[in-house]
């Protein structure tokens, strides 16, 4: 049904309130996008979380109807990438860079993680305030992935506007977003030749050694799919694994780091209760997700024939977006739902999927989080926000829930 008095740009405003009068409403509702183009919003826990793992709702943008969707166009080169895919190809891709993300793997990573965190925070402490997104929450998870990625530091310093120019494009500069595109196609492709030249101990020149081992007689350059081959990858798989990894293990984390700082410095009891017992932080890090994630929808999807939920019958061919931040605050889920709560338990959140396109980084992007707000806490024991709240500014998206700016002081 047709949420009524109800707009993007109020549920930009103010989310979790808008999530609670979508959910009394109805299970599901018919809104239009900025794109003018109508999808179908689900909300409440029970079948956000269904949809998740539902295979006739497809990421493969070739099942949406005819005129039915207007998605930011990607070129091939970075748009064969596991956001785009459903099996038996997202297996194949998934089975590849899984190997990066073994909790022995991501393990290893935390001395390197908890190195760069340190030297963040002795830059930062001079000066006694600071952006905390711009001066921590965001150079630590680029520099962790693009360390896992094998990134040379002197190409690191454009991604952080490369991503915000696709997340949040300027609707009165689209040349800022195709510009972004085509420099990152660019670095990307470069990047890759570079490392086939002279491979490294990284994750990238592992996937370029998947991409072109071949047999006695095959040709250099070859597509191949599952069935054909076995575990391998194209041209444009590689080259759209390598942007996916970088932009989503970056901005998830951003988000993740810095909306759970803003959670603990507006609930000072919750602050005091994890400074006297640090052995929270798992469980800590579990509710900040719930509480205030990175992404408030899951990634869109396309009904591959009429599929009904909550009772509502979505017709083949339309688009169905998951309201993650709305089911993660469904109070038949969770007790008292929009409370911060460090000690919660039975935490079921959806904030990082569920099924098939459980997100792939999540195990890292637990981890930095815990090492970053452990640092964070133990090096300024007085931080406090330097501004009131009520000017803080989010992202003007859906797509990503973040904060633009976190002045601190410490």
């Amino acid at each position: 049904m047709t949420a009524p008095e109800l707009s993007l740009t109020s549920l930009v405003a103010d989310p979790y309130g808008g999530y609670t009068r979508l959910r009394a409403d109805a299970p599901v509702h018919r809104l239009v996008g900025p794109d003018g183009l109508p999808f179908w919003l689900v909300t409440r826990y029970p079948d956000v979380r269904q949809a998740l793992a539902d295979p006739r709702l497809a990421l493969d943008k070739a099942h949406a109807a005819p005129g039915n969707y207007r998605g930011f166009a990607l070129p091939p080169a970075l748009d064969a990438n596991l956001l785009n895919m459903d099996p038996p190809d997202h297996t194949r891709i998934r089975r590849l860079v899984s190997r990066a993300f073994t909790p022995r793997r991501i393990a290893a990573l935390r001395a390197p993680v908890e190195k760069v965190a340190e030297q963040l925070l002795d830059s930062m402490a001079p000066a006694g305030r600071a952006d905390l997104l711009a001066a921590y929450a965001a150079p630590l998870p680029i520099t962790v992935i693009c360390d896992l990625l094998g990134v040379p530091e002197d190409d690191r310093h454009d991604f952080r506007a490369w991503t915000d120019s696709l997340i949040t494009p300027d609707p009165d500069r689209p040349e800022a977003a195709r510009a972004a595109v085509k420099a990152m196609l660019g670095f990307f492709t470069g990047l890759i030749e570079r490392k086939r030249t002279a491979p490294g101990d990284d994750l990238l020149s592992d996937l370029i050694a998947v991409r072109d081992e071949r047999g006695e007689g095959e040709p250099e350059v070859r597509d191949v799919r599952e069935g054909e081959g076995g575990d391998r990858l194209s041209e444009d798989e590689l080259t759209s694994l390598a942007f996916l990894i970088l932009f989503a293990g970056y901005e998830n984390t951003v988000h993740l780091i810095a909306n759970a700082v803003l959670a603990l410095l507006t609930h000072p009891e919750q602050l005091a209760a994890l400074r006297a017992e640090p052995e929270l932080i798992d469980g800590a890090v579990e509710e900040f997700a719930r509480f205030d994630g990175p992404a408030p929808l899951a990634i869109r999807r396309f009904a591959r024939e009429p599929v009904t939920i909550g009772g509502v019958t979505v017709p083949a061919g339309e688009t169905v977006l998951l309201a993650l931040g709305s089911a993660n605050r469904d109070p038949e889920q969770f007790a008292d739902p929009d409370r911060l709560d460090l000690r919660r338990r039975e935490n079921g959140h959806l904030a990082l999927g569920h099924g098939i396109h459980y997100c792939l980084g999540a195990p890292l992007a637990r981890m930095e989080t815990a090492v970053a707000l452990t640092a964070l806490l133990r090096r300024f024991p007085r931080l406090a926000l330097d501004a009131p709240v009520e000017r803080l500014r989010h992202r003007p998206t859906l797509r990503a829930r973040g904060l633009l700016e976190l002045p601190v002081r410490y």
